[in-house]
């Protein structure tokens, strides 16, 4: 009988992230929590191993560093008993693109895009070969709705989107299965980093809510599970739409459109 898959989870100290850890220690399995505050991560780590039984371990690293992101893709290439990883570390930056500076877009794209990339591309072989497995990103609807403005948040987010849905064709055969969360309006501390009264915004949800139900989605193997969005038939329908394109972009000739005023 196989024993319970240890799991990885980054941005782990609050959140999201702390949930997902609060859920997976009450289903059972071994932790290992990573993120930037290691008094917190500690603090939650003690928690979880007197309520739960399970064994916790803590790792405190920065993402964008790549010294100590290294830590934990070290953590992941040896450790073969992790076998979920959950890319939840994200930030978000205040302001519009126009007051946003190239450093700080860069922070951004290394937390949200380089650092999920890297940790999957270090464990997805070795689950491959395992052939059991499961990595869980999370994304965010604003990868889907540029009319938001968010444009470098939502381009990280879309990217996300994309690289699961796509791992999840590459691995699924391999017995690895790779889910896309698409929270919208979730009560965490990632508005304060964007300068945002959350009481202002409508429709937040709580972080239980979210995370619970895109534990439903993960135990229906979902590949992209969207927890506020009412009408499933909306998704599918927009996911028909996009397939229904492909076989039309294999033309050798533009469109008429652009051909008829020359």
């Amino acid at each position: 009988m196989r024993t319970k898959d240890k799991v990885l989870i980054t941005g782990a100290s609050t959140g999201i992230g702390a949930l997902y850890a609060d859920r997976f220690a009450k289903r059972g399995h071994d932790l290992v929590l990573v993120a930037r505050d290691g008094a917190k991560l500690a603090t939650l780590a003690d928690r979880l191993s007197r309520e739960t039984g399970v064994t916790v371990e803590v790792l405190a690293a920065d993402l964008t560093n790549a010294i100590e992101r290294g830590k934990v893709e070290d953590k992941l290439a040896q450790d073969k008993a992790i076998a979920i990883l959950v890319n939840n570390a994200g930030t978000i930056l205040p302001g519009e693109f126009l007051e946003q500076t190239p450093n700080d877009v860069e922070r951004l794209i290394a937390l949200n895009v380089t650092a999920p990339t890297r940790l999957t591309a270090v464990v997805a072989p070795r689950l491959a070969a395992q052939g059991h497995g499961a990595i869980i990103n999370i994304a965010s609807i604003l990868g889907l709705t540029p009319e938001f403005g968010y444009a470098v948040y939502g381009a990280t987010k879309a990217f996300v989107t994309f690289f699961s849905q796509s791992l999840n064709k590459t691995l699924g055969d391999k017995g690895v299965y790779v889910q896309a969360v698409l929270p919208a309006a979730t009560r965490t501390e990632i508005w304060d980093k964007g300068g945002i009264d959350v009481n202002t915004v409508p429709g937040v949800m709580a972080v239980e809510d979210l995370v619970d139900a895109a534990l439903v989605g993960f135990d229906r193997h979902e590949a992209v599970t969207i927890p506020p969005l009412q009408n499933e038939s909306e998704w599918l329908s927009y996911d028909a739409a996009r397939k229904a394109m492909l076989g039309s972009f294999q033309q050798a000739k533009p469109a008429p459109r652009y051909t008829e005023n020359k």
